[in-house]
């Protein structure tokens, strides 16, 4: 999305890029907040069979921790593994088709929701599991919210292209950035996996 919704190009098509990346922002909160109240009410259905106590979180970390472990191993190739994806991208055409503030919020609803475009991380899985785990239609919300959040977030480096040179500029530094941002996935997953293990243990103590 850096190289078609910025300020530059939205200057070009006669759109104003605040209002497109607003729009971008509000349909990616609004994707993960769906995939999350439908994960959520999905896990609330199967969960609902253990008991309410609070012995039974347990079982749900340590499903948490084995899935972030798994991702971390996939993000990093480890024994074969590869994060599982579809090849969708988001419709490009609908930037020469509509109005800014409609392809943006459809682009974002859409990398909001999670899997229905290309996954570049198993952190995307992950998530979408800890939705679930959540047994709870708001619970779930919450946890795709900042979801999507997440996915709204790097649209923010494409604030101050106003020039080619910029264009070029930015792309150029997120590519330098792009092991440090590998590294980071895989260290999250990790530390989720050990952290979501830890209070496994120490609820079932």
């Amino acid at each position: 999305m850096l190289s078609s919704i910025t300020p530059l190009g939205e200057r070009g098509r006669g759109n104003r890029w605040a209002v497109t990346a607003g729009a971008f922002a509000l349909g990616a909160l609004a994707g993960g907040a769906t995939t999350g109240a439908v994960l959520g009410s999905i896990g609330q259905l199967l969960l609902d069979v253990l008991p309410a106590d609070p012995v039974a979180a347990a079982p749900r970390l340590l499903v948490l921790a084995v899935a972030a472990g798994i991702g971390a191993l996939a993000d990093l190739g480890a024994g074969g593994l590869r994060v599982v994806s579809s090849r969708r991208q988001v419709d490009e055409a609908w930037i020469g088709r509509y109005r800014g503030w409609v392809y943006g919020a459809g682009f974002g609803y859409q990398l909001g929701a999670g899997a229905v475009t290309v996954v570049t991380s198993a952190a995307t899985w992950v998530a979408l599991v800890a939705m679930a785990l959540t047994g709870s239609t708001l619970a779930g919300m919450l946890v795709g919210l900042t979801f999507g959040a997440a996915r709204a977030a790097p649209l923010t480096l494409a604030a101050g292209i106003h020039t080619p040179i910029e264009l070029t500029a930015v792309h150029r530094r997120n590519r330098s950035w792009e092991p440090v941002a590998r590294r980071s996935a895989v260290g999250g997953q990790v530390l989720v996996s050990l952290a979501a293990a830890v209070c496994a243990l120490v609820v079932w103590a």
